[in-house]
């Protein structure tokens, strides 16, 4: 029976920067999931980019012959893939850094295809005027890349803008009242995205 089905999302960090508040935000994030009974189908698994220690891409084979012509080389590209593999949809939990994806999570794409290809993602970002430019992105390239992205793309802002909440960010501390902020007004948002992963990942089963 289908409504017995429990599926993996992995929550991904996608902010190796240090200092950094990405853990804290992903977090956030997880929590909101875990207390919702209508994602009880999901388990949600925190999973943090920086564990990998990825190196700008360093292997001689091209990701998409990965697994049927080709292999993985290194330790960190066969732990990324495996991580990632194991999964059967994922939550990006993002900085918008420069206007656009943060350099180390664009590369840690750039090390898959197969593994994540056909599966649904749903894009959360974070900043002073939270990460539009970066979900816009990280749109665009993990669609072509083959996955399926929910619709609702929450963008979460720091409590006052360019404030107490957002020079603390830049320490690695994430102001608890944004992260109230974020609980009050963001939270449907967020829900409402893993609802619409929950719902592509169950259409398929």
């Amino acid at each position: 029976m289908t409504g017995n089905i429990v599926h993996s999302v992995a929550v991904i960090v996608a902010s190796t920067r240090n200092p950094r508040i990405g853990r804290a935000v992903a977090e956030t994030v997880l929590d909101m999931l875990q207390s919702k009974d209508q994602l009880r189908r999901l388990n949600p698994q925190l999973v943090d980019l920086v564990d990998f220690k990825l190196p700008i891409f360093d292997e001689a084979v091209v990701p998409a012959n990965i697994p049927e012509r080709a292999q993985f080389s290194h330790a960190h590209s066969k732990k990324w893939s495996e991580e990632i593999k194991k999964h059967q949809g994922y939550i990006i939990v993002s900085p918008e850094y420069n206007f656009g994806i943060p350099g180390g999570f664009k590369n840690a794409i750039d090390y898959l295809m197969h593994e994540w290809k056909g599966k649904p993602v749903a894009i959360v970002t974070y900043g002073v005027t939270g990460g539009k430019l970066c979900s816009d992105m990280l749109h665009q390239v993990l669609s072509k890349v083959g996955l399926k992205v929910a619709a609702t793309r929450p963008q979460l802002t720091f409590k006052g803008g360019v404030g107490p909440d957002a020079f603390a960010a830049m320490g690695g501390r994430l102001g608890e009242d944004t992260r109230t902020s974020w609980k009050t007004e963001k939270e449907e948002l967020i829900v409402a995205a893993a609802e619409e992963l929950q719902a592509l990942l169950f259409a398929e089963t």
